[in-house]
Protein backbone atom coordinates (compact mmCIF):
# COMPACT_ATOMS: atom_id res chain seq x y z
CA UNK A 1 0.00 0.00 0.00
CA UNK A 2 1.62 3.39 -0.42
CA UNK A 3 2.00 5.95 2.44
CA UNK A 4 -1.23 7.71 3.77
CA UNK A 5 -2.22 10.91 1.61
CA UNK A 6 -3.55 13.71 3.33
CA UNK A 7 -6.28 16.30 2.12
CA UNK A 8 -3.42 19.12 1.90
CA UNK A 9 -1.95 17.08 -1.70
CA UNK A 10 -4.96 18.30 -3.31
CA UNK A 11 -3.71 21.92 -3.50
CA UNK A 12 -1.39 20.64 -5.96
CA UNK A 13 -3.46 19.85 -8.35
CA UNK A 14 -2.99 22.17 -11.25
CA UNK A 15 -0.73 25.34 -12.17
CA UNK A 16 1.80 22.71 -13.87
CA UNK A 17 4.76 23.79 -16.03
CA UNK A 18 4.59 25.62 -19.79
CA UNK A 19 8.04 24.07 -20.47
CA UNK A 20 9.57 25.40 -24.10
CA UNK A 21 10.81 22.74 -26.10
CA UNK A 22 13.59 24.64 -27.13
CA UNK A 23 15.45 22.34 -29.16
CA UNK A 24 12.92 22.05 -31.21
CA UNK A 25 11.57 25.84 -31.83
CA UNK A 26 12.97 28.34 -33.98
CA UNK A 27 12.38 32.22 -33.95
CA UNK A 28 9.12 32.12 -35.71
CA UNK A 29 7.65 29.11 -35.02
CA UNK A 30 7.69 28.25 -30.87
CA UNK A 31 7.26 24.98 -29.50
CA UNK A 32 5.81 24.45 -25.73
CA UNK A 33 4.90 21.91 -23.62
CA UNK A 34 2.22 21.85 -20.84
CA UNK A 35 3.75 19.31 -18.37
CA UNK A 36 0.35 17.80 -16.43
CA UNK A 37 2.67 15.08 -14.80
CA UNK A 38 3.51 17.32 -12.50
CA UNK A 39 0.02 16.92 -11.17
CA UNK A 40 0.70 14.45 -7.27
CA UNK A 41 -1.09 11.56 -8.93
CA UNK A 42 0.90 11.97 -11.78
CA UNK A 43 -1.39 13.30 -15.15
CA UNK A 44 -3.69 15.43 -16.85
CA UNK A 45 -6.53 13.90 -15.30
CA UNK A 46 -6.40 14.67 -11.75
CA UNK A 47 -7.69 17.81 -12.93
CA UNK A 48 -11.18 16.39 -14.23
CA UNK A 49 -11.10 13.28 -11.26
CA UNK A 50 -11.07 16.34 -8.40
CA UNK A 51 -14.08 18.48 -10.54
CA UNK A 52 -16.00 15.17 -10.77
CA UNK A 53 -15.55 14.48 -7.30
CA UNK A 54 -16.04 17.73 -5.35
CA UNK A 55 -19.41 18.23 -7.82
CA UNK A 56 -20.85 14.83 -6.76
CA UNK A 57 -20.30 15.97 -3.36
CA UNK A 58 -22.16 19.01 -3.78
CA UNK A 59 -24.89 17.32 -5.35
CA UNK A 60 -24.97 14.93 -2.71
CA UNK A 61 -24.07 11.97 -4.79
CA UNK A 62 -20.90 10.84 -2.77
CA UNK A 63 -21.26 10.78 0.85
CA UNK A 64 -18.53 10.08 3.34
CA UNK A 65 -18.56 6.76 4.81
CA UNK A 66 -21.20 5.44 2.62
CA UNK A 67 -20.34 5.95 -0.86
CA UNK A 68 -17.84 3.57 -3.20
CA UNK A 69 -16.73 5.18 -6.62
CA UNK A 70 -16.59 2.71 -9.72
CA UNK A 71 -14.90 4.01 -12.83
CA UNK A 72 -14.32 2.31 -16.46
CA UNK A 73 -10.71 3.74 -17.43
CA UNK A 74 -7.57 2.82 -19.25
CA UNK A 75 -5.50 4.43 -16.54
CA UNK A 76 -4.92 7.80 -15.73
CA UNK A 77 -8.67 8.73 -14.39
CA UNK A 78 -8.48 5.42 -12.36
CA UNK A 79 -5.45 6.54 -10.90
CA UNK A 80 -6.17 10.34 -10.48
CA UNK A 81 -9.88 8.97 -8.81
CA UNK A 82 -7.61 6.56 -6.75
CA UNK A 83 -5.66 8.69 -5.05
CA UNK A 84 -7.53 11.80 -4.63
CA UNK A 85 -10.33 8.96 -3.02
CA UNK A 86 -7.79 8.24 -0.62
CA UNK A 87 -7.05 11.70 0.17
CA UNK A 88 -10.82 12.71 0.97
CA UNK A 89 -11.64 9.10 2.35
CA UNK A 90 -13.58 7.64 -0.12
CA UNK A 91 -13.16 3.50 -1.41
CA UNK A 92 -13.02 3.45 -5.43
CA UNK A 93 -12.92 0.29 -7.73
CA UNK A 94 -11.89 0.75 -11.13
CA UNK A 95 -13.14 -1.55 -14.28
CA UNK A 96 -9.69 -1.39 -16.23
CA UNK A 97 -9.12 -3.07 -19.39
CA UNK A 98 -6.57 -6.22 -19.17
CA UNK A 99 -3.97 -5.10 -21.66
CA UNK A 100 -3.61 -1.79 -19.78
CA UNK A 101 -0.01 -1.81 -18.53
CA UNK A 102 1.06 -3.72 -15.48
CA UNK A 103 2.36 -0.90 -14.32
CA UNK A 104 -0.70 0.96 -13.80
CA UNK A 105 -2.77 -1.56 -12.75
CA UNK A 106 -0.31 -2.05 -9.67
CA UNK A 107 -0.54 2.02 -9.02
CA UNK A 108 -3.90 1.64 -8.59
CA UNK A 109 -3.50 -1.44 -6.73
CA UNK A 110 -0.96 0.50 -4.04
CA UNK A 111 -3.00 3.45 -4.00
CA UNK A 112 -5.84 1.06 -2.49
CA UNK A 113 -8.57 0.48 -5.44
CA UNK A 114 -10.44 -2.95 -6.19
CA UNK A 115 -9.77 -3.60 -9.89
CA UNK A 116 -12.28 -5.38 -12.26
CA UNK A 117 -10.65 -6.53 -14.96
CA UNK A 118 -12.33 -7.11 -18.66
CA UNK A 119 -10.62 -8.38 -22.27
CA UNK A 120 -10.86 -5.11 -24.31
CA UNK A 121 -8.57 -2.92 -26.29
CA UNK A 122 -6.11 -0.73 -24.71
CA UNK A 123 -8.91 2.06 -24.68
CA UNK A 124 -12.10 1.30 -23.34
CA UNK A 125 -14.29 2.20 -26.17
CA UNK A 126 -17.51 3.28 -25.91
CA UNK A 127 -20.82 2.72 -28.66
CA UNK A 128 -19.76 0.13 -31.51
CA UNK A 129 -18.92 -2.72 -30.56
CA UNK A 130 -19.71 -2.61 -26.69
CA UNK A 131 -17.47 -1.54 -24.52
CA UNK A 132 -17.08 -3.97 -21.59
CA UNK A 133 -15.61 -1.83 -19.13
CA UNK A 134 -18.39 0.85 -19.48
CA UNK A 135 -20.85 -1.99 -19.52
CA UNK A 136 -19.00 -4.00 -16.37
CA UNK A 137 -19.01 -0.68 -14.60
CA UNK A 138 -22.83 0.39 -15.08
CA UNK A 139 -23.70 -3.69 -14.22
CA UNK A 140 -21.93 -2.96 -11.16
CA UNK A 141 -23.62 0.16 -10.38
CA UNK A 142 -27.02 0.69 -11.54
CA UNK A 143 -28.43 -2.05 -9.16
CA UNK A 144 -26.64 -0.27 -6.14
CA UNK A 145 -27.19 2.89 -6.95
CA UNK A 146 -27.65 3.84 -3.58
CA UNK A 147 -24.09 2.76 -2.94
CA UNK A 148 -22.37 3.36 -5.95
CA UNK A 149 -21.62 6.83 -7.81
CA UNK A 150 -19.86 6.60 -11.31
CA UNK A 151 -18.30 10.05 -12.16
CA UNK A 152 -18.67 8.44 -15.81
CA UNK A 153 -15.85 10.74 -17.02
CA UNK A 154 -17.37 10.09 -20.62
CA UNK A 155 -20.67 11.76 -19.84
CA UNK A 156 -19.98 14.01 -17.18
CA UNK A 157 -19.72 18.14 -17.76
CA UNK A 158 -17.43 18.57 -14.64
CA UNK A 159 -14.76 17.13 -16.73
CA UNK A 160 -15.09 20.41 -19.26
CA UNK A 161 -15.05 22.52 -16.70
CA UNK A 162 -12.00 20.83 -14.91
CA UNK A 163 -10.01 22.39 -18.46
CA UNK A 164 -11.98 25.47 -18.76
CA UNK A 165 -11.58 26.58 -15.24
CA UNK A 166 -7.81 25.79 -14.84
CA UNK A 167 -5.97 24.65 -17.74
CA UNK A 168 -7.06 26.94 -20.54
CA UNK A 169 -6.73 29.88 -18.24
CA UNK A 170 -3.03 28.93 -17.04
CA UNK A 171 -1.80 28.19 -20.94
CA UNK A 172 -3.44 31.66 -21.71
CA UNK A 173 -1.34 33.09 -18.83
CA UNK A 174 1.54 31.82 -19.29
CA UNK A 175 1.50 32.01 -22.87
CA UNK A 176 1.25 35.49 -22.07
CA UNK A 177 -1.84 35.31 -24.94
CA UNK A 178 0.96 34.70 -27.35
CA UNK A 179 -0.68 31.03 -27.93
CA UNK A 180 -1.93 30.43 -31.82
CA UNK A 181 -2.27 26.69 -31.83
CA UNK A 182 -3.10 24.20 -29.16
CA UNK A 183 -2.84 20.53 -29.32
CA UNK A 184 -4.26 17.41 -27.25
CA UNK A 185 -4.73 13.60 -27.97
CA UNK A 186 -8.31 12.78 -27.54
CA UNK A 187 -9.69 10.44 -25.55
CA UNK A 188 -13.16 11.67 -23.52
CA UNK A 189 -12.93 15.35 -25.24
CA UNK A 190 -12.77 17.04 -21.83
CA UNK A 191 -9.34 18.44 -22.38
CA UNK A 192 -9.61 19.39 -25.48
CA UNK A 193 -13.45 21.23 -25.36
CA UNK A 194 -12.67 22.37 -22.43
CA UNK A 195 -9.59 24.17 -23.12
CA UNK A 196 -10.05 24.51 -26.50
CA UNK A 197 -13.03 26.62 -25.53
CA UNK A 198 -11.74 29.29 -23.17
CA UNK A 199 -8.61 29.82 -25.76
CA UNK A 200 -10.89 30.70 -28.27
CA UNK A 201 -13.23 32.95 -26.04
CA UNK A 202 -9.75 34.46 -25.64
CA UNK A 203 -8.90 34.46 -28.94
CA UNK A 204 -11.24 33.74 -32.32
CA UNK A 205 -8.73 33.03 -34.25
CA UNK A 206 -6.74 30.22 -32.21
CA UNK A 207 -6.48 26.63 -33.96
CA UNK A 208 -7.60 24.07 -31.38
CA UNK A 209 -6.10 20.05 -33.10
CA UNK A 210 -6.99 16.86 -32.09
CA UNK A 211 -5.39 14.30 -31.79
CA UNK A 212 -6.70 10.69 -32.23
CA UNK A 213 -4.54 7.48 -32.73
CA UNK A 214 -4.57 4.85 -35.49
CA UNK A 215 -6.64 2.14 -35.36
CA UNK A 216 -5.23 -1.48 -32.83
CA UNK A 217 -2.98 1.20 -31.57
CA UNK A 218 -0.74 0.88 -28.01
CA UNK A 219 -1.19 4.64 -27.34
CA UNK A 220 -2.85 4.23 -23.97
CA UNK A 221 -5.47 7.59 -23.28
CA UNK A 222 -5.78 7.99 -26.84
CA UNK A 223 -8.55 6.51 -28.71
CA UNK A 224 -9.60 5.93 -32.69
CA UNK A 225 -12.78 7.18 -33.29
CA UNK A 226 -13.15 4.83 -36.69
CA UNK A 227 -13.28 1.93 -34.17
CA UNK A 228 -14.77 3.63 -31.32
CA UNK A 229 -17.53 6.59 -30.84
CA UNK A 230 -17.09 9.83 -29.49
CA UNK A 231 -17.88 10.24 -26.50
CA UNK A 232 -21.10 12.41 -25.56
CA UNK A 233 -18.97 14.76 -23.64
CA UNK A 234 -17.07 15.03 -26.92
CA UNK A 235 -19.57 15.90 -29.42
CA UNK A 236 -21.37 18.49 -27.91
CA UNK A 237 -18.61 20.85 -28.18
CA UNK A 238 -17.33 18.67 -30.85
CA UNK A 239 -16.88 22.01 -33.68
CA UNK A 240 -14.30 23.18 -31.20
CA UNK A 241 -12.20 21.31 -33.24
CA UNK A 242 -10.34 23.39 -36.26
CA UNK A 243 -8.18 20.26 -37.65
CA UNK A 244 -7.88 17.05 -37.20
CA UNK A 245 -4.25 14.84 -37.10
CA UNK A 246 -4.04 10.62 -36.95
CA UNK A 247 -0.62 9.66 -34.40
CA UNK A 248 0.59 6.30 -35.52
CA UNK A 249 2.22 4.23 -32.87
CA UNK A 250 6.08 4.24 -34.34
CA UNK A 251 5.78 7.90 -34.93
CA UNK A 252 4.64 8.57 -31.31
CA UNK A 253 7.26 6.05 -30.04
CA UNK A 254 9.98 7.73 -31.90
CA UNK A 255 8.93 10.77 -30.59
CA UNK A 256 9.29 9.56 -27.16
CA UNK A 257 12.65 8.75 -28.02
CA UNK A 258 13.78 12.02 -29.93
CA UNK A 259 12.29 13.87 -26.58
CA UNK A 260 14.43 12.03 -23.92
CA UNK A 261 17.14 12.95 -26.38
CA UNK A 262 16.74 16.22 -27.02
CA UNK A 263 14.84 17.67 -24.02
CA UNK A 264 15.47 15.50 -21.44
CA UNK A 265 12.06 14.63 -21.31
CA UNK A 266 10.73 11.15 -20.59
CA UNK A 267 7.33 10.90 -21.82
CA UNK A 268 4.34 9.08 -21.88
CA UNK A 269 2.83 7.49 -25.44
CA UNK A 270 0.33 10.26 -26.08
CA UNK A 271 2.54 12.77 -25.38
CA UNK A 272 5.02 11.28 -27.96
CA UNK A 273 1.09 11.62 -30.31
CA UNK A 274 0.90 15.46 -29.77
CA UNK A 275 4.80 15.74 -30.47
CA UNK A 276 5.07 14.01 -33.67
CA UNK A 277 1.63 15.95 -34.96
CA UNK A 278 3.08 19.34 -33.67
CA UNK A 279 5.92 18.85 -35.70
CA UNK A 280 4.34 17.42 -38.66
CA UNK A 281 1.55 20.51 -38.26
CA UNK A 282 4.09 23.15 -37.85
CA UNK A 283 5.56 22.50 -41.80
CA UNK A 284 2.55 24.13 -42.88
CA UNK A 285 2.67 27.59 -41.19
CA UNK A 286 5.04 30.02 -41.14
CA UNK A 287 4.48 31.60 -37.93
CA UNK A 288 3.25 30.30 -34.50
CA UNK A 289 3.12 29.64 -30.69
CA UNK A 290 2.26 26.02 -30.36
CA UNK A 291 1.17 24.70 -27.21
CA UNK A 292 0.79 20.70 -27.01
CA UNK A 293 -0.79 18.66 -23.46
CA UNK A 294 1.77 16.33 -22.31
CA UNK A 295 -0.29 14.13 -20.24
CA UNK A 296 1.79 11.96 -18.45
CA UNK A 297 5.28 10.83 -18.11
CA UNK A 298 6.97 7.48 -19.33
CA UNK A 299 7.95 5.59 -16.15
CA UNK A 300 4.36 3.56 -16.29
CA UNK A 301 5.34 2.44 -19.25
CA UNK A 302 8.35 0.35 -18.73
CA UNK A 303 6.97 -2.91 -19.70
CA UNK A 304 5.51 -1.50 -22.73
CA UNK A 305 8.37 0.84 -23.68
CA UNK A 306 10.65 -2.72 -23.53
CA UNK A 307 8.33 -4.70 -25.47
CA UNK A 308 8.54 -2.43 -28.14
CA UNK A 309 12.10 -1.16 -28.07
CA UNK A 310 11.66 2.68 -26.97
CA UNK A 311 14.17 2.95 -24.13
CA UNK A 312 16.88 0.51 -22.70
CA UNK A 313 17.05 -0.31 -19.05
CA UNK A 314 19.54 2.12 -18.63
CA UNK A 315 18.26 4.92 -20.26
CA UNK A 316 14.68 4.14 -18.15
CA UNK A 317 16.28 4.52 -14.55
CA UNK A 318 18.46 7.28 -16.00
CA UNK A 319 15.26 9.41 -17.15
CA UNK A 320 13.49 8.23 -13.42
CA UNK A 321 15.98 10.48 -12.06
CA UNK A 322 14.86 13.70 -13.71
CA UNK A 323 11.02 13.37 -12.92
CA UNK A 324 9.44 15.34 -10.02
CA UNK A 325 8.19 12.88 -7.11
CA UNK A 326 4.64 11.72 -7.29
CA UNK A 327 2.37 10.90 -4.54
CA UNK A 328 1.95 7.20 -6.10
CA UNK A 329 4.21 3.81 -5.56
CA UNK A 330 5.31 1.66 -8.20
Amino acid sequence: MTSIIGPEILQRIGNTPLHELSSYSSENIKFYAKLEWYNPFGSVKDRAAYWMIKDAEKKGSLVKDKSIIIEPTSGNTGIALAGIAASMGYKVEIVIPEKVSAETKRILRNLGATLHETSDDLCPRVGAGTDQSIALATAIAKPRSDIYYMPNQYENESNFLAHYESTGPEIWEQSNGQVTHFFTGCGTGGTITGTGTFLKEKNENLKVIAIQAQQNHLLQGLRNFEESSMPNLFKRREGIVDDWMTATNQDSFNAVKELLEKEGLFVGPSSGSVMSSMLKYSKKIDKGFIVGIFADDGRKFKSLYKEQNVVTENDYVSALEKLPELYIKY
